[in-house]
């Protein structure tokens, strides 16, 4: 009974199916099924939250502090970082399928991963920290400086935590998912980190002396050199998050030999080779000259030991010995 309900229940061969198709693709590439799952769900993440903060009902609220969070909306750093982020996902769920249809290797594949991963580490991963770490850092001293309540009124803290916790999250499991030991291109990404830093303090600073307002009440209780300091403070911290990335990238995935210590190896062990052959071979004639002597112990016997001789006459000695002559 229960072998026909199973056949006819389309349902359950449904389910089935897509059970036996994951452990196919599983067993295939654990590491690239893995990484196309989390790709996929953080891709829907961004999406949904994209999706919420654009149905916010900010422009009618009461507070004009709250209004500024749409108003001035191209200045929030955190709206940068998230647009890296999903811009990145892309990219990466791109070449995923890519990788699927074994297509990664075309002119295509290989600008796509290039340019993924100087995105990922020259503006991903060192905003990203950026963010998280400043973000919780002055809200844990003063959260008036960076989130005021005034916020709670329209943003829940859920939404808060998926724009600043779980972006570390995703660079974590990143990091994790896939090996990337050194640079790409370290000119080029250090190029555009600092070029995107130096448009961003652009942009907020403008939309201050354009408002007189600050975006962040932070950089209201400083004075103009104590900002100059802080926003110097930023670009270092922003520097130092891109370099700390392939450290700890590298003790993640552990450094394959190098082909230049490998070729070193391969010649000692080479030269060491030979030099083990050359002394057996030495050895080999002592041994074969030591045994030829003692097979011949008629050399070393008058009249023989001081003249040459060869070989065919040696069994005519006596004949000669014991000649007249």
């Amino acid at each position: 009974m229960d072998s026909v309900w199973k056949d006819s229940n389309i349902f359950y061969n449904i389910l089935c199916f897509i059970t036996t198709e994951n452990e196919k693709l599983l067993v295939s590439d654990k590491q690239l099924y893995w990484r196309t799952v989390i790709h996929i769900l953080v891709v829907i993440h961004h999406s949904c939250i994209s999706a919420f903060a654009n149905n916010l009902d900010i422009v009618t609220h009461s507070s004009i502090q709250v209004r500024d969070l749409h108003s001035y909306r191209i200045g929030l750093l955190t709206g940068w970082n998230f647009a890296f982020q999903s811009l990145f996902l892309c990219l990466s769920l791109t070449h995923d399928v890519l990788e699927w249809l074994d297509k990664h290797e075309s002119r295509f594949g290989t600008k796509l991963r290039y340019w993924r991963d100087v995105l990922f580490c020259g503006l991903v991963v060192p905003f990203t920290l950026f963010v998280s770490a400043m973000f919780w850092s002055v809200y844990a001293i003063d959260r008036e400086l960076v989130f005021p309540k005034i916020y709670d009124t329209i943003v829940p803290s859920w939404f808060n935590h998926c724009v600043h916790t779980n972006i570390s999250i995703v660079i974590a499991v990143e990091t994790i998912l896939q090996s990337r030991r050194y640079p790409i291109n370290r000119a080029l990404e250090l190029s555009i980190g600092l070029g995107l830093a130096i448009l961003y303090a652009a942009v907020y600073y403008t939309i201050f002396f354009l408002s007189g307002r600050w975006l962040y009440p932070l950089f209201g209780i400083m004075t103009w050199w104590q900002v100059c300091l802080f926003q110097c403070g930023i670009w270092f911290s922003v520097y130092i998050f891109y370099e700390i990335q392939f450290p700890i990238n590298r003790l993640i995935h552990k450094e394959p030999q190098k082909p230049i210590e490998q070729g070193r190896e391969m010649q000692k062990g080479l030269e060491e080779t030979q030099e083990n052959g050359i002394h057996k071979n030495g050895v080999q004639n002592v041994i074969e000259r030591n045994s030829l002597q003692n097979t011949n112990p008629d050399l070393k016997t008058p009249p023989f030991s001081t003249k040459s001789w060869s070989l065919k006459y040696r069994s005519i000695r006596e004949q000669f010995e014991n000649s007249r002559l």
